[in-house]
């Protein structure tokens, strides 16, 4: 397992702590507009702070390929970030090396720094053993809070786990608690939704969950591949008709492991693809030629609301249907509210994740019913694809080292 806060002393007055947070926010005018990503920070920076540590923030921000690049500086997030804690936060102009270490050995304790964008050294994407050295100087302690960097094995991400005492901090803690309770060790039977466009983009998460769960729900654009492949004339609509063969080895290898994959029986159909296009609800094999199919009937809504209802664990990534057009939002807003509401009841665990999935929720209105929403987009698919993330494998390590 890992190490988290709690196993750090309660006074941590002198001690340098090196915290990789995700502060990789959007910006418009100058100005952050989402601190999601912020207050997630905010129970891990504070608590540090509170037990007297000198708190050093390390993240990266954009895309500055190895050089310093003044539009990329973390200073400009310092501001919002003083705004969501509540309390002054500094800046130091550097993330290792020396000269950083001497300004760092002379911070109050209790205070908040945020250090410069660790993707302005080339070593930070290449696990630069030197660079590692040279961030090590800078603190004493390393906590890694960043779940949605957790794929990368970067120096910042990966490589100081091994050089420093290493720990979760307490958003990558529930983060890790509630993925191992959706597929570590979950309570069953498990169904996970599964949606999106494309399955191309889904194959390795496809084959991995139909190994681990009980009920595989597979929704959005990726169901008219899925139908076509069993024979359904799907009309118009979005369908990778090449990926028949790959749809049926993933059928049966559902079928050999005892998982039942849920295809929508009935679904809305429109002619044009956008917001409040004329529609209608028609049976999978009566879908017309000129139509495409936007989101799943009625009667296969209701039809998955009963298997969650049977179900004690969800998981959930992609969207039902188009739902950034209404009316084809319906089939997610009503299974999404259906899951919610065994959730806050208490019969189901519901852990959803990825950018889209987010945005569903949050549209349905039932994002803070569910157990646990993961805001990492790559991360949370990659687990979901049953990798490995060095993130978290090093945390693993570091506490064992």
């Amino acid at each position: 397992m890992f190490r988290t806060l709690d196993d750090l002393p309660a006074d941590l007055g002198g001690q340098r702590v090196l915290v990789r947070c995700d502060l990789n926010v959007p910006m418009q005018d100058g100005v952050v507009s989402d601190t999601t990503r912020l207050q997630s920070a905010v129970p891990t920076l504070s608590t540090l702070a509170d037990r007297g540590a000198k708190v050093l923030v390390l993240s990266h921000f954009g895309r500055p390929k190895g050089h310093p690049n003044p539009d990329m500086s973390l200073r400009q997030i310092v501001p919002a970030l003083s705004d969501v804690l509540g309390r002054d936060v500094g800046f130091i102009d550097g993330c290792a090396g020396q000269h950083v270490a001497v300004e760092t050995h002379g911070l109050a304790d209790g205070s908040i720094t945020v250090l410069e964008n660790t993707r302005f050294h080339p070593g930070e994407e290449q696990n630069d053993p030197a660079l590692i050295a040279q961030m090590a100087m800078v603190g004493d302690i390393y906590v890694n809070d960043a779940f949605s960097a957790a794929h990368r094995a970067h120096a910042s991400t990966e490589g100081l786990a091994h050089v420093l005492p290493a720990y979760a901090g307490r958003a990558m803690e529930a983060e890790l608690k509630a993925l191992e309770a959706a597929l570590g060790k979950p309570e069953r039977p498990v169904a996970a939704v599964v949606g999106g466009a494309k399955v191309s983009t889904k194959l390795d998460v496809l084959v991995n969950l139909v190994g681990k769960v009980d009920h595989l729900v597979i929704g959005g654009g990726m169901a008219n591949t899925f139908l076509a492949a069993r024979g359904v004339d799907v009309g118009k609509s979005l369908c990778e008709h090449d990926l028949g063969d790959t749809v049926r080895d993933i059928l049966a290898r559902a079928e050999a492991a005892g998982c039942t994959v849920h295809l929508p029986y009935d679904v809305v159909v429109a002619r044009e693809f956008r917001a409040h296009a004329p529609s209608e609800v028609v049976n999978i094999h009566e879908v017309p030629e000129d139509a495409m199919i936007l989101d799943l009937g009625p009667d296969a809504v209701e039809a998955l609301g009963d298997v969650l209802k049977t179900c004690a664990t969800l998981v959930w990534n992609g969207p039902l249907g188009a739902f950034e057009l209404p009316p084809f939002d319906t089939a997610t807003v009503a299974l999404a509210r259906t899951a919610a509401a065994l959730t806050e009841g208490g019969s189901l665990v519901s852990v959803a994740g990825g950018g889209d999935t987010v945005s569903a929720l949050n549209h349905a209105g039932v994002a803070g019913s569910f157990t646990f929403v993961s805001t990492a987009g790559g991360a949370f698919l990659e687990w979901m694809e049953g990798k490995p993330l060095p993130g978290v494998e090093a945390l693993t390590a570091g506490a064992q080292e």
